[in-house]
Formats: structure tokens, C-alpha cells, sequence
């Protein structure tokens, strides 16, 4: 298993190659906001763990194994985003999303895209959520925040 942060970097390699021809280390770093020695560093193990080729100026190319969980972890932030937006949580999806996605397990996300498959076929049954969840919301039930004073 990879570590949060090499999914980060193998997810986005994935992302770019498939939008584009090629998938350079500034990119990398532009897109995670980070430096180009840590997405030099990232390259390296991912290279060493048969993820990615890597080859010094040459353009990255995932092993079959990286075209295959770059595809998972793209599949996985999108069924966290689209949970989130279903919910209708008032946060920043893509963060959100990026939060949860490195501490679910894959029976959790399999539930959830499961969850989101039956609302997503079943729209009285969605809209009675939405209108349960307005009707919380407009009487103040729910949790608290216990860090606003």
C-alpha cells in the first residue's frame, strides 16, 4: 500500500495523462501545490514500487499496476465528491473529499457508492431526504459545533 501522500501523487499523474499528452514534474507540482523536489522524491519511490516509469527528462509512463490504481483513486475522490454534493454537505467537496478518501476503508466506499447508486435510481426516495434534511436544518437540529463559543 502506498502512503497518502504517493496516492496523491499517483492520482494526479493518472489525472494528467489521461487529459494530457504528457505529465511534467512542474505540473505535478502546480496542480499539489508543492515543490518540485518533493514531487522528484514522490516520481523516485513511485518508480521504485513499479507504479510509474521514470526516466530523467523523459515524459512519465505508468506500469499497467499504476494505470490500475490511479484509476481506483480517481474512481474513489469521485464517489466521495459525489456523495458530498448528494448530501448536500456545505464544504469544500474536493477537499473534503481528499480528507476522507486516505482514511475509508473500501467496504465503506463501496457502501457509500451503493447508497449513492440507490438515491441516485430512486428520486422520491432522494427528494424525502432533501426535504428531511431542510426540515433539520430550519429547525437547528444536529450536531453542534462545540469549537464556536
Amino acid at each position: 500500500m502506498l502512503s497518502p501522500s504517493l496516492e496523491d501523487y499517483l492520482e494526479e499523474i493518472y489525472r494528467l495523462l489521461q487529459n494530457n499528452d504528457a505529465a511534467r514534474v512542474s505540473d505535478i507540482a502546480a496542480c499539489l501545490d508543492v515543490t518540485l523536489p518533493s514531487v522528484n522524491n514522490a516520481i523516485h519511490k513511485l518508480s521504485e514500487k513499479d507504479y510509474l516509469i521514470y526516466k530523467k527528462y523523459r515524459e512519465l509512463v505508468l506500469t499497467d499496476k499504476g494505470r490500475r490504481l490511479g484509476k481506483f483513486l480517481v474512481e474513489r475522490n469521485s464517489i466521495l465528491q459525489r456523495f458530498l454534493q448528494v448530501i448536500d454537505s456545505k464544504c469544500n467537496i474536493n477537499a473534503e473529499a481528499e480528507a476522507m478518501e486516505h482514511y475509508l476503508t473500501l467496504p465503506t466506499i463501496r457502501s457509500i457508492e451503493n447508497l449513492l447508486d440507490f438515491l441516485e435510481n430512486n428520486i422520491e426516495c432522494r427528494e424525502k431526504f432533501e426535504k428531511h434534511s431542510r426540515y433539520r436544518e430550519n429547525k437547528g437540529l444536529g450536531l453542534v459545533n462545540g469549537y464556536k463559543k
